[in-house]
């Protein structure tokens, strides 16, 4: 008998690939497809000497998203916070929709970021104010 969704992802049997954003590589963890599309997770890393150039304001149509960093920091500017920094440990729930944008980040960042639903729309937006 199988277990309809489970799944296990190995560092050593998964490698990271380009992504959405040129400065991190991505390596996906299999829970998109043993969910069935309703949430993915990846693992999330800088490339060493590729410039992170700060994010232009946007949102994601999502209804959760969960970041947490395992190693190295990352700095966000978030509609109604300010700027954030969070580092090895610290983890943040990005509500739907909210305004956000990447400042920069160290060269050894490495971030867990899970997300639903696992297809989803980024828009840009003219700034993280109305």
């Amino acid at each position: 008998m199988t277990t309809k969704g489970f799944s296990v992802k190995h560092a050593r049997d998964t490698h990271f690939e380009r992504g959405l954003r040129p400065y991190l590589e991505y390596r996906y963890l299999g829970i998109k497809e043993a969910t069935e599309g309703r949430v993915v997770a990846w693992h999330l890393r800088k490339i060493p000497g590729v410039p992170f150039p700060p994010g232009n304001p946007h949102l994601h149509r999502t209804s959760f998203q969960f970041v947490y960093v395992l190693k190295g920091w990352i700095d966000f500017e978030y509609e109604g916070q300010g700027v954030v920094r969070l580092e090895a440990g610290s983890c943040a729930h990005q509500p739907p929709s909210i305004r956000h944008r990447e400042l920069g980040c160290s060269e050894d960042l490495e971030i867990l970021e899970v997300v639903m639903p696992a297809e989803y729309k980024t828009e840009e937006v003219a700034s993280l104010v109305d």
